[in-house]
């Protein structure tokens, strides 16, 4: 595989691991993960961070998007916050390929 497939196969892991965790913590709490943890007991702040260390991508899209509709922000600010979440799936894509992998 060249390094360019590999690349595009760890982000399309790291978003679809983002996608499947924000939709797993939707259905069991009701409400879509924020980074707003500090008004929650602390049981579900702990179940909110390790939420968030795969769901990251997803929360970041959905708070750009909805400032690019509602707030209006410049079309720059959804372009740093698409190169954010696509790091963060890359980077969590590679992590969890790499545990699939070893254990393969």
């Amino acid at each position: 595989m060249s390094a360019f497939g590999a690349f595009f196969f760890s982000i399309a892991t790291g978003f679809v691991a983002a996608g499947l965790t924000s939709s797993f913590y939707r259905l069991i709490t009701n409400k879509p993960p924020s980074f707003q943890l500090t008004s929650e007991p602390m049981v579900l702040q702990v179940a909110g961070l390790v939420t968030l260390i795969f769901a990251g991508p997803t929360v970041i899209l959905r708070n750009a998007l909805r400032a690019q509709v509602f707030e209006n922000r410049p079309p720059h600010w959804m372009l740093l916050s698409s190169c954010i979440a696509v790091m963060w799936s890359f980077l969590s894509g590679v992590f969890l390929l790499g545990i699939f992998l070893s254990a393969g």
